[in-house]
């Protein structure tokens, strides 16, 4: 059989999309071990671009950024409804338009990898623990590129062994199959790919050369999420899909919903928990080199870098992390110009990616609820409005701007609120800034952060802070530092809040509220027990007790600690609550300099989303030359 492949390179796991050889002919690319090593990392270079807001349709695809490069930005185009059928944005079902892969291309070159190493008599040089290894990288990266296709698709083709070059034409027209067909299918390559794999890469006797490369506790995070996704509602017998059929008449969604889907994800996730912790996953703190000494700054820092965090050893919390995805220029979109009048800031900060007001609105007042739930803020006890200007004083200096104009809803708000967002009055802690490691943003028309040319600011007068580095500096010689950091695809407070879903919706309340408090407690929060009962008002104070209402607190947790690492798009979707979508994105006026004036919610874009918004279309000329393939619904 010969093929066509395209080879990447990988140094230290850093798969990149290099093509150093085209090899028409198979045998030349298992020739040796070293080859057959090539064709491995290519098979890691499939792994979608997660750094990308194009490539990444989760990033920009729903309500958590805005920008002014609209035209450059595919997932932004999704969240402005401008998904399509004849040319289908962020299109991973083929590989265009802003996708960084064809995810099936990836698939095609897993199975020859797979046939050819399956056969004991190929590559002599290549030691059978090697062997055994590799297969089982490969099998789970088979297995999660049918799972991204599963959660943007639903339904879609599987094809477990590469199709012969002589198939008929009614065997290269394959078909979808169902949602259970393809949870199960998935779950069978990482059950099989876990026995061959290490525990834990650190380790291992070269852990450096190890970073990226797949684990047990990887495979076993990845199939907690894929079991969570399974018992979600969009797919365990949702009504508005289970009468989806293929043309033979094949239901490609459950007809009714199973609750021994959420027993299989608890059981997942516990299991998976299990290994992180036997593997010495745990919950990052900040390595306080720079010895300082104010313990908000600290927390700070620990909440930013739990998700930005260089120094892959320091990372303790991270699971899965894509060395070959490292984030260079999402920290050059994300962060301010700390002074747009100074040259040297052009080629470094972008200003690019800019949070709207309704996302920033989802964080907790300082008592840990949501601020329509806190009683101090809506009872008649708090004299300030939410939307009133209030000067700032000493009490707020680690957080914000002494004696400057802020809008009330800007103070006495949970530490991740001032983690991971960025506006104008708020404090930046930056390595390289003066002592006490402080930059300050001034967003108004007059101030360091106003616009700068056709798209150079923010165009809601936010930026997610959460994604730039620390250590990210300006240097005096008009240059800059970006110190890059892995994706973090897994991390542990995600499988915490996927366990406490899975408990919450196995009527376990009180077990999933405990999972729930660690990440509260990571985030410098009481528990939702002591919190809800201290703070909330009397309509909301027995929410935790109910599994709606627990339910709701999961949600919102999720909402906050995931915050725009690609999480929200996924699960709005996965909860059948895209409706929340339906919203005007806004932002400051940004063009003002008076705080009165400034701070006036502007429109910036009326977001709309139906039925038909929940999975991806497939392209319309696909559906022609395959015609035993059919469209999602609604497109």
């Amino acid at each position: 059989m010969a093929v066509i492949l395209s080879l990447g390179l990988f140094y230290s796991c850093d798969y990149l999309d290099v093509v150093p050889d085209n090899i028409p002919v198979l045998d030349h690319a298992f020739a040796n071990r070293l080859e057959a090593e090539r064709y491995l990392f290519t098979c890691y270079s499939y792994i979608p671009d997660q750094t990308n807001p194009s490539a990444n349709i989760a990033l920009c695809g729903a309500d958590e950024m805005w920008t002014n490069r609209r035209k450059e930005n595919d997932g932004l185009r999704v969240a402005q409804g401008l998904q399509q059928i004849n040319a289908p944005l962020v299109n991973y079902w083929e590989g265009s338009r802003g996708a960084s892969v064809n995810l099936y291309n990836g698939i095609r070159d897993c199975n020859i990898f797979l046939e050819v190493l399956e056969d004991r008599n190929r590559i002599p040089d290549l030691r059978e623990s090697e062997r055994t290894r590799w297969i089982s990288e490969v099998k789970f990266l088979k297995a999660y590129y049918y799972f991204y296709l599963f959660r943007m698709y639903g339904p879609v083709v599987i094809v477990d062994e590469n199709l012969p070059i002589d198939a008929s034409p009614s065997e290269v027209r394959v078909k979808r199959q169902s949602i259970d067909s393809v949870v199960n299918f998935v779950n069978r390559l990482y059950n099989e790919a876990l026995p061959g794999l290490p525990v834990n890469n650190t380790r291992l006797p070269n852990p450096q050369d190890e970073l990226g490369r797949i684990t047990q506790t990887i495979v076993l995070a990845m199939k907690a999420r894929l079991w969570v996704y399974a018992a979600s509602p969009l797919f365990n017998g949702d009504d508005d899909f289970k009468n989806i059929q293929d043309k033979d008449g094949m239901h490609l969604f459950p007809q009714s919903f199973e609750q021994a889907k959420w027993d299989s994800a608890r059981i997942a996730c516990q299991v998976a928990l299990e290994a992180a912790e036997a593997a010495g996953i745990r919950a990052y703190t900040f390595p306080n080199t720079n010895s300082i000494e104010v313990p908000e700054q600290i927390l700070e820092l620990t909440i930013r870098n739990s998700f930005a965090e260089d120094e892959w050893e320091k990372n303790s919390e991270i699971i899965w992390g894509l060395s070959g995805r490292r984030a260079y220029d999402l920290q050059r979109r994300a962060a301010a110009r700390f002074d747009p009048k100074d040259p040297r800031n052009n080629n470094a900060a972008w200003d690019e990616l800019n949070p709207p007001i309704q996302i920033t609105d989802l964080y907790y007042t300082k008592n840990g609820v949501p601020i329509t739930e806190d009683k101090f803020w809506n009872s008649g006890k708090r004299t300030t409005g939410l939307n009133d200007v209030v000067r700032i004083d000493s009490s707020y200096k680690y957080h914000l701007k002494a004696d400057y104009s802020v809008i009330a809803r800007h103070i006495e708000r949970e530490p991740r609120f001032y983690a991971n967002l960025a506006f104008d009055g708020s404090i930046w802690y930056m390595d390289n800034s003066a002592d006490p490691y402080t930059f300050v943003i001034t967003a108004r028309a007059d101030g360091q952060q106003t616009a700068l040319g056709a798209n150079d600011f923010s165009a809601t007068g936010y930026w997610p802070k959460k994604l730039v580095n620390y250590k990210f500096a300006f240097r005096d010689d008009r240059g800059f530092e970006c110190r890059e950091y892995p994706w973090p695809e897994m991390r542990l407070p995600d499988l915490w809040l996927l366990y406490a879903e899975a408990l919450c919706q196995s009527n376990q309340l009180d077990e999933a509220i405990q999972y729930i408090d660690k990440v509260r407690t990571k985030a410098g929060l009481k528990g939702v027990k002591e919190s809800w009962d201290a703070y909330a008002i009397d309509a909301a104070r027995s929410k935790y007790a109910r599994k709606d209402g627990l339910m709701e607190i999961i949600k919102q947790e999720r909402a906050i600690e995931l915050m725009f690492e690609g999480s929200r798009y996924w699960d709005l979707r996965r909860w059948r609550d895209l409706a929340v979508l339906n919203q005007t994105i806004q932002g400051w006026d940004i063009n003002q300099v008076l705080p009165a004036t400034y701070y006036r919610p502007k429109p910036l874009w009326e977001q709309s989303f139906s039925l038909r918004d929940y999975f991806s279309p497939i392209r319309e000329e696909a559906l022609i030359i395959n015609p035993n393939l059919v469209q999602n619904p609604g497109w």
